[in-house]
């Protein structure tokens, strides 16, 4: 009798253990991309900053993990500056490649998480210091 309690117990942890393996619906994340044209005298100076209808595509977005270790994918924006991406469910970070030809790109890591069938949505600033 236990035997047949113990294989019934086992199946019936295998079957929860399937059901929960399976993976949740994807998120979405979206947002805008502005490329910021300013220089660091401008700045200081109080003048305010300028954007410019930059090549998005010479700046990719990357989303890493939560750590900020692990690249997990690329998005580049479209010729609007607007991207959309789906991910798993999990905590995020957005940034953008650092290094580009024309020298130092400066943007703030912005951190997200992304919920089962919603959309989170993040702007993207990036400084170029290029005018």
């Amino acid at each position: 009798m236990r035997f047949k309690f113990l294989i019934s117990a086992c199946l019936f942890l295998l079957s929860i253990g399937c059901l929960a393996s399976d993976d949740a619906a994807p998120g979405f994340l979206e947002g805008r991309l502005r490329i910021l044209a300013s220089k660091d005298v401008e700045l200081a100076e109080g003048n305010p900053p300028k954007f410019s209808d930059g090549n998005y595509a010479e700046y990719p977005l990357i989303i890493l993990s939560r750590d900020g270790k692990k690249e997990i994918a690329r998005v580049t924006a479209d010729e609007n500056g607007k991207y959309r991406i789906a991910l798993p469910p999990g905590d995020y970070i957005l940034d953008v490649q650092g290094r580009r030809p024309k020298g130092h790109v400066r943007a703030k890591p912005q951190p997200f998480t992304v919920v089962s069938s919603q959309t989170a949505h993040v702007d993207m600033d990036i400084d170029t210091g290029i005018r």
